[in-house]
């Protein structure tokens, strides 16, 4: 097989969830906020047999004690992707901060930036790769 496209196909779920996010876009257009938009892609994806957690809670932890701090991560998909969504005009490197800090602090394999708010749907794809690090995925 071509090393493109088995690399690209390894990727394809980065796609799939994107296209149903572009469904709650083309149906809802911006200007909601960020939790109807959430509630709608959970509801989609859903429907395709894939076990969504919306608001899952991710506590702060010193060492092995949690600390009195929680986050709430917006979509966690089949338990090793987390869906950041923004409703917002553009995306800044605040919003990619937060997602990485999210990967960061659960070891999930795999984060999405989806935004809602400008007029075409937006979306950002990230992978833990060999060596700990978050890094962004870009198709060949």
């Amino acid at each position: 097989m071509n090393l493109v496209k088995e690399y690209n196909n390894k990727f394809m779920f980065f796609h799939y969830i994107t296209g149903v996010a572009m469904k709650v876009h083309n149906k809802y257009r911006p200007g909601l906020i960020e939790s109807a938009y959430e509630a709608a892609l959970k509801y989609l994806l859903e429907l395709d047999g894939h076990k969504v957690e919306r608001q899952a809670l991710l506590p702060l932890y010193w060492d092995d004690v949690i600390i009195d701090k929680n986050f709430r991560m917006d979509l966690v998909i089949d338990g090793n992707i987390i869906a950041e969504l923004k409703s917002v005009k553009y995306v800044n490197n605040d919003h990619r901060k937060q997602l990485k800090n999210y990967m960061n602090l659960t070891h999930m394999p795999y984060g999405m930036l989806i935004n809602f708010g400008a007029d075409r749907l937006y979306s950002e794809w990230y992978r833990r790769d060999e060596d700990g690090e978050i890094v962004r995925v870009t198709l060949m």
